[in-house]
């Protein structure tokens, strides 16, 4: 099975807050005001590093835009401060508790929902700032972001998110599934106070441990004895396979939404791994907040591609023209609307600004849910179709089932080939899983929105990681990787509490945490669902006994995982049908 994971978090960005100050050195510079050796110390005794970049020639205070990182490159944000500088800011740059010329532990995600409002208050005292500070940036600076807002320090006017993390529901797991795909992250951010760029990029020390790890059937727990170096931060996480008050202190968390008030402009990807990191966002800001002003541009680009806006060619996909855009343009135009009473970036026609793949055109919703305006409903049928089953439109006047047997001790194979990496292919391996085809579509029709979806099953363990793959089956036959889910069973009605199946009853398994998609699709395009499990070197494998996952063994495999998938199972696929 051909795998090639970029998972987003590997961009995350992080940064930290404080009261006092050390002497700051300031270059010599005739044009900027560099002071680059600030160190501000938090209320728990923590130091910050802090780079603070002006225009010489200004002497009015301005407001401020601060960039929080955890990727440790002194030269890099030099240059970074400096773009602000020229853009009319004072540009900031704060590095994570113990990155760059901080002592102390490097913890990632811990000390941010406190650290970055620290670096706000801050900035926000000093006589070169007019009071108000923006924020933006990608992925680990996304989530920084979203982390100074749970507890909002009013100076604080706006963020522009890009590809955001939020711990625990993207990485280092993805619906109560830990992956592998960014393992090595720990070690990248935490080796040193700078980057250790050569660990990062040991792609061969990475599959070798993946794979001895898979061959081997060892428990998840002990995956970093496999590879030969402690990963204390993956033994950390692993201490919580909920959703818990571990992870929901790191971020707004539910009713934390209803406090947000500023601005916000979110900037996503249809294939970056973890838009459903960032999407979540978006979702619960508007959900407890019904006047937030959250605004998103999202199109054809992965984790990194968006926060560029875009590449010509993506996973072998041509990408539309018009989808090209300039991130970090459209980034100061808004800050330029929100901070010095711009106007209005013109790609933002509606809340949701997004490009149609196939029609190389940006439509505009006022919401999520007004990109479609029909939601097509597929029964997963146990009626044969040319080597699938069929998808139906109607739900089976009597209940079938389709059966699926997997050998969860077996290493032969690899189960759940869900990742889009090439978006189209000739052919599918077909060598696991179940395919659901439905009939074509007898007009062109445009996938809007994030498929859902509800399972029943009744299988001979306790749980199951399990995985739904959406594609397009082209008239010409090439299947075209709209979406996919990957999630476990027990957690699928509560992220926060774990559910176990019980063996020989049905079990209802609704699934939502999906990749939002818009694609035009031709008449004579079809539909093609995957269900499988997921057994592979790149996630922890469940072998469905009801311990904790990361504990379990080759050895409590057992007997071959049995399922019945049942007939009145069902996805949901959001659709445009009116012609624009």
């Amino acid at each position: 099975m051909k795998r090639i994971f970029h998972l987003a978090l590997l961009c995350l960005f992080l940064a930290h807050s404080g009261w006092a100050q050390s002497a700051p050195q300031a270059n010599i510079d005739s044009t900027y005001l560099v002071k680059d050796s600030i160190l501000l110390t938090t209320p728990d005794g923590a130091a910050l590093s802090v780079m603070v970049v002006r225009k010489r020639a200004i002497k009015v205070p301005l407001p401020a835009v601060l960039y929080f990182t955890i990727y440790t490159n002194p030269a890099r944000y030099l240059k970074e401060a400096k773009d602000i500088a020229d853009r009319g800011y004072v540009g900031v740059v704060a590095e994570t508790r113990g990155k760059h010329l901080s002592p102390d532990a490097i913890l990632p995600y811990e000390h941010e929902v406190n650290d970055v409002n620290v670096v706000i208050d801050w900035i926000s005292k000093q006589p070169w700032c007019n009071g108000g500070v923006g924020m933006y940036g990608g992925s680990y600076v996304g989530f920084a972001q979203w982390a100074a807002t749970k507890h909002l320090h009013p100076a604080l006017k706006t963020i522009v998110p890009y590809v955001a993390a939020i711990p625990g529901q993207g990485l280092p797991m993805e619906n109560n599934v830990f992956l592998n795909a960014n393992y090595q992250w720990a070690f990248y951010v935490t080796h040193n106070r700078y980057l250790d760029t050569a660990v990062n990029n040991d792609e061969e020390r990475w599959r070798r441990m993946r794979n001895t790890w898979f061959a081997s059937g060892a428990a998840y727990r002990s995956i970093d004895s496999i590879d030969g170096e402690a990963n204390p931060l993956l033994q950390r996480w692993l201490q919580h396979p909920a959703y818990d008050a571990y992870w929901q202190h790191m971020v707004p968390y539910k009713e934390d939404f209803a406090n947000i008030n500023i601005p916000v402009l979110t900037i996503e990807g249809y294939y970056d791994d973890g838009q459903i990191s960032g999407l979540h966002y978006m979702r619960e800001h508007v959900r407890y907040n019904k006047n937030a002003e959250h605004y998103l541009v999202i199109g054809p680009y992965d984790h990194f591609g968006t926060q560029v806006g875009g590449r010509p060619v993506l996973r072998g996909y041509k990408v539309d023209s018009v989808a090209l855009i300039n991130t970090r343009e459209i980034t100061f135009q808004w800050l330029d609307y929100i901070l010095r009473n711009g106007p209005k970036p013109a790609i933002l026609k509606d809340k949701v600004n997004y490009e149609v793949m196939g029609a190389n055109e940006w439509r505009h919703a006022p919401s999520l849910e007004k990109m479609s305006d029909t939601t097509l409903t597929f029964y997963l049928s146990n009626k044969p179709a040319a080597g699938n089953y069929q998808l139906v439109s109607s739900r089976p006047a009597r209940t079938g089932a389709v059966l699926q047997t997997v050998d969860l001790a077996d290493r032969t194979r690899f189960n759940n080939d869900y990742y889009p990496a090439p978006l189209i292919r000739e052919r599918l391996s077909r060598s696991t899983g179940l395919y659901f085809i439905s009939q074509p579509f007898d007009k062109p029709v445009v996938v809007n929105g994030a498929f859902y979806g509800h399972l029943k099953a009744v299988i001979n363990k306790k749980d199951m990681n399990f995985g739904v793959t959406l594609y397009e089956v082209t008239p010409d036959g090439q299947y075209f990787e709209l979406s996919y889910f990957l999630g476990c069973a027990s957690y699928a009605k509560d992220p926060t509490k774990r559910q176990l199946l019980e063996p020989g009853r049905i079990a209802d398994i609704p699934f939502t945490e999906t990749r939002l998609v818009s694609r035009q699709l031709r008449k004579g395009s079809r539909l093609l669902v995957m269900l499988d499990i997921d057994k592979n070197p790149f996630a922890e494998i469940n072998y469905g006994t009801g311990k904790d996952v990361s504990t379990e063994t080759i050895a409590d495999a057992g007997a071959p995982l049995k399922i019945r998938w049942l007939s009145d199972s069902y996805i949901c696929v959001p659709v445009n049908t009116e012609e624009q």
